[in-house]
């Protein structure tokens, strides 16, 4: 049975860092591209950061040059590197496995089936 299980999150002060961590069981790891998702009160989930099964990394521009992706393929796990917070971060943020990516105009643009619960992220001083 496929599995994502985030951990990390908290509350942090702007200017901030943060690790998640999402620890994946019941598929094979290595062969997926994963993303992470947030979604903020009152919004809908915004993916912003994903790795491909290669290490391939993409991100959105609201994060970019602020957090990092990667992958642990021998633990079977993902990591966000999150630095330079901001109110604006705030959110529940999960893990999810990519079914379909698409790459229209050199952009990636993931679709994802399973995802874990999240954990939650607040920014506040």
């Amino acid at each position: 049975e496929e599995a994502l299980v985030e951990s990390g999150g908290g509350m942090v002060q702007p200017g901030g860092s943060l690790k998640l961590s999402c620890a994946v069981s019941g598929f094979t790891f290595s062969t997926y591209d994963l993303v992470w998702v947030r979604q903020a009160p009152g919004t809908g989930p915004e993916w912003i950061a994903a790795i491909t099964a290669d290490g391939r990394t993409f991100y959105k521009d609201a994060v970019k040059g602020r957090f990092t992706i990667s992958r642990e393929n021998a633990k079977m796990t993902m990591y966000l590197q999150m630095g330079s917070l901001k109110p604006e971060d705030t959110a529940l943020y999960f893990c999810a496995r990519v079914s379909f990516a698409s790459y229209l105009g050199g952009e990636y643009s993931p679709k994802y089936d399973y995802r874990g619960q999240g954990t939650q992220v607040t920014v506040a001083s």
